[in-house]
């Protein structure tokens, strides 16, 4: 079903630049598209917003479009991306959640089909709750959950096989539970997980927490831990490993391109994410969204993913979901 949504999506959306629209001038690239597949107000959303504003106020780039074609745990986005062979004026912002959304959607296209141009950010997920949960620290909700894991519902912005997925099933693991007794609700990306959350339509969410910073500091969400090795600054919480749960997770998002593009137009692109990183503006951007710089380009990245397809299959399969 969701192979076949995805297809459906695919064909029902009007063409993108055609490969040879805007060749830029000279080494730049000036006019871009930036597919983002999941829901406004998510992850990649935000990543992807955040980048083609601070590139646009560094005048690095002219216009960058950016753009939301959600579903299936991001892997209709990736069929589009990929179907785009040849289209070096289109980018698709992704991560962790695509590489695991692949597997359990059964994918007929994987991450490794496309053209890799750079991992740019980790990023921690948090558990959070309403303010007006009853659950004020990790170990309340541990002990809930434990003695009834199929009432205590967690919700994340992420399909199976994503990190806000993967998260709650490692901590599950740690606290004695069984991954597969866990009732979890998937959203298509934080910004719709949020209201389920505040609404108490689940118990509890995990999501990154540059998804959450304004609604966290407004007190109307409250903290009980972060998946970091280290505690977030501005954020008043443990990390997991000090409330007792021995779990250490990042998440991470970067950038891909179709398949089959030119030389030159892989180059471009590359080069316009590595200058990126080097404007105060994006240096801003890490600070506010409390993201760490995790810059990868091409080879680097490729390397990466290989990598990444593998663990996050084994992990899956650890947990006995896949």
């Amino acid at each position: 079903m969701a192979v076949a949504t995805a297809l459906l999506a695919v064909l029902l959306v009007p063409p993108l630049l055609t490969p040879g629209a805007d060749s830029g001038e000279g080494s730049q690239v000036r006019a871009l598209r930036v597919l983002v597949p999941n829901s406004p107000g998510g992850g990649y959303d935000i990543t992807a917003r955040t980048a083609a504003k601070a590139m646009e106020d560094a005048d690095l780039l002219r216009n960058a479009e950016v753009f939301n074609l959600p579903g299936a745990g991001g892997t209709v986005g990736l069929g589009r991306t990929v179907g785009e062979r040849g289209n070096g004026k289109l980018i698709m912002s992704m991560g962790l959640g695509v590489v695991g959304a692949v597997y359990t959607n059964k994918s007929p296209n994987s991450l490794l089909d496309t053209t890799p141009i750079a991992k740019l950010i980790e990023e921690p997920d948090i558990v959070v709750v309403a303010k007006d949960s009853p659950y004020t620290s990790m170990q309340q909700l541990v002990d809930a959950w434990k003695a009834n894991p199929g009432t205590v519902t967690v919700g994340g912005g992420s399909a199976p096989g994503g990190p806000d997925h993967l998260a709650p099933m490692l901590i599950a693991k740690a606290v004695g539970l069984q991954p597969k007794s866990v009732n979890y609700i998937p959203f298509d990306g934080g910004g719709e997980l949020l209201a389920s959350v505040l609404g108490g339509k689940v118990a509890f969410g995990v999501s990154g927490v540059g998804e959450y910073r304004d609604q966290i500091q407004a007190g109307t969400l409250r903290v009980l831990a972060v998946t970091s090795k280290d505690r977030i600054q501005g954020i008043d919480a443990p990390t997991l490993k000090q409330a007792g749960v021995d779990v250490e997770f990042t998440n991470w998002r970067g950038i891909v391109a179709p398949p089959g593009i030119t030389q030159t137009d892989r180059d471009k692109l590359v080069d316009l994410f590595a200058r990126l990183q080097k404007t105060p503006q994006w240096a801003e951007a890490l600070q506010r969204n409390g993201w760490t710089d995790a810059f990868a380009p091409g080879d680097q990245f490729r390397t990466f993913l290989e990598n990444e397809n593998k663990r996050v299959a084994t992990v899956l399969k650890d947990l006995g979901l896949a």
